[in-house]
């Protein structure tokens, strides 16, 4: 598991190592640190070229410093000054080691003719966007095969957001300095800058605005049956879901409850759409008996007691609330845990609020729902969050294959067997939305979510 933080953190993480050691020291080392990378790349660096792009702050001081050790190893360093304001220190020993300054049209021609481009225009407060003639110069970038590396974010996005700005400069690889940012683990600017290499530089520890997820720690995460396991030691999960308009959400729900390992699957809700599930999966018991989690609402549509329900169920046994079932919740604290599996549509229906703000802004969003109705959310979407209210957990990433109709049925079920196997809500809800999206990056395929085979080697358990 890795961390991410907010411009504010790092922001006074930065301040406080500043006063420590000052801040040429704390720019000499990010320098270094870019250095190394670049020159990793360039080698061997004999008679290689390079192509600075240097914004007017800190950022383009790490760079001029990282030039200058690049001149050192003989690496020839052109640098174009996009603004009139340059740091001023940097700029005298880049130009003291030999580095050359080129004008915009010069840098234009040096675009497909350098071996590699470091962008070190905008970091950390830079406002999102480019504008004329930066936006000239990555149209030239964008046509060439030049490789770029940016120096600790791409120009152009907004690093405490995963939204894309109108214009942005596209990395083969980002250098970070302190730790990761959230526009690198956020969609879809993560996809922007996939390759990253994190450079410490000394800060002191902050606090993490996300808790990234890795297959370790899926695999970590996941009930592995002991020798003398039975079926209720494994869990048992009990599924109220599916109606007559939508009986494959329950089909679907089973499979995900299946799939993930419970040790029994007992389905609860309408008799007919019963059969429907023990058609497809017979060993579903039907009825009333031992449960140890319970998955509600997918499918539903119109259920006249789903509050009873609901209330019910949490006043038996931790509990997947999702889709449907999401309509009757109420904002009472209740006997078990409940995990709630919105999607932005259904969270903003929860908070009373637009589509569109819990889209621009999820974190803050879903750590709201979790505090108003004392639950654990997984917010289902591009980026998969999940918040108890005060931490926020990033699921392993998938492709957008997920995307698909019926996904999000698979994932409550499989949600709830971990749950009936004992695992925090928190625990199940990373744990099972990682396994789906490793699923869907390991087929690489528009593979419908009830064939979907969930890859059990890659977690070697």
């Amino acid at each position: 598991m890795f961390s991410a933080y907010s411009v504010a953190s790092i922001r006074a993480a930065e301040a406080e190592a500043i006063a420590a050691v000052g801040d040429d020291t704390l720019m000499r080392r990010a320098a270094t640190g870019l250095a190394s990378v670049v020159l990793r790349e360039l080698k061997p660096v004999y008679a290689k070229a390079v192509l600075l792009l240097v914004g007017p702050g800190n950022n383009g001081g790490d760079g001029l410093y990282a030039a200058v050790k690049l001149r050192q190893r003989g690496v020839v360093v052109f640098a174009w000054r996009a603004a009139d304001r340059v740091h001023a220190a940097g700029w005298e020993a880049f130009c003291r080691a030999g580095g050359r300054e080129v004008d915009f049209d010069a840098a234009v021609a040096l675009v497909p003719q350098v071996d590699l481009i470091v962008d070190a225009l905008l970091g950390i407060g830079g406002k999102p966007g480019l504008r004329e003639p930066v936006t000239d110069l990555v149209d030239e970038i964008d046509a060439a095969d030049t490789p770029v590396i940016s120096v600790d974010l791409p120009s152009g996005l907004d690093a405490d957001s995963g939204a894309l700005s109108p214009s942005f400069l596209l990395p083969s690889h980002t250098v970070t300095f302190g730790g990761r940012k959230l526009c690198h683990v956020l969609e879809p600017a993560k996809t922007m800058c996939d390759q990253i290499t994190v450079i410490d530089i000394g800060l002191p520890e902050m606090e993490p605005a996300l808790h990234c997820w890795e297959l370790a720690d899926v695999a970590v995460a996941w009930p592995v049956p002991l020798v003398t396991a039975d079926k209720y030691s494994r869990g048992v999960v009990g599924l109220h879901v599916g109606s007559a308009t939508y009986p494959g959400a329950a089909v679907l729900a089973a499979s995900g409850a299946i799939k993930a390992g419970a040790g029994m699957v007992r389905f609860l809700g309408d008799p007919e759409v019963g059969q429907r599930v023990l058609a497809s999966y017979p060993n579903v018991v039907l009825g009333e008996g031992r449960v140890q989690a319970y998955v509600l609402g997918c499918g539903w549509g119109d259920q006249p007691y789903g509050a009873g329900i609901i209330a019910k169920a949490l006043d038996e046994a931790p509990a997947v609330i999702d889709a449907d079932a999401l309509r009757y919740l109420t904002p009472e604290p209740h006997a078990y845990p409940a995990l709630l599996t919105p999607h932005a549509g259904e969270l903003a229906r929860l908070l009373e609020v637009d589509r569109a703000d819990v889209e621009a802004d999820p974190i803050t969003h879903a750590k709201a729902a979790a505090q108003r109705y004392h639950a654990v959310v997984l917010l289902k979407g591009t980026n998969q969050i999940v918040t108890d209210g005060r931490d926020v957990f990033v699921p392993v990433p998938g492709p957008s294959w997920a995307a698909t109709a019926g996904s999000g049925d698979v994932l409550a079920g499989s949600c709830g067997s971990l749950l009936a196997a004992g695992r925090p809500p928190i625990i199940a809800a990373c744990a099972a939305a990682s396994i789906q999206a490793l699923a869907y990056r390991h087929a690489n395929s528009p593979v419908p979510p009830q064939d979907l085979e969930f890859p059990w080697a890659l977690l070697n358990l």
